[in-house]
C-alpha cells in the first residue's frame, strides 16, 4: 500500500469532497429543488485550491529542472 504524506492526503480528501459536492448539487437539480448557493460556492471553493495545487506542482517541478 502506498503512503502518501498530509499534502496529499489533503489532496485526496478535497477532491473527493468537490466531487461529492458537485454530484450533490445534480441530484438536487435533477430532483426539482432550488439548489443552495453555498454547494456552488463550495464546489467552486475546493476546484480552486486543487488547480493552484496543481500549478504549484508543475511550478516547481519545471523550476526544479532549470536551476
Amino acid at each position: 500500500m502506498t503512503k502518501y504524506n498530509t499534502v496529499d492526503m489533503i489532496r485526496i480528501w478535497a477532491s473527493l469532497t468537490g466531487l461529492f459536492l458537485v454530484g450533490l448539487y445534480f441530484v438536487v437539480i435533477w430532483a426539482g429543488i432550488e439548489p443552495s448557493p453555498t454547494i456552488a460556492m463550495l464546489a467552486t471553493a475546493i476546484g480552486g485550491f486543487e488547480i493552484f495545487f496543481f500549478g504549484q506542482d508543475q511550478w516547481l517541478k519545471r523550476r526544479g529542472k532549470h536551476g
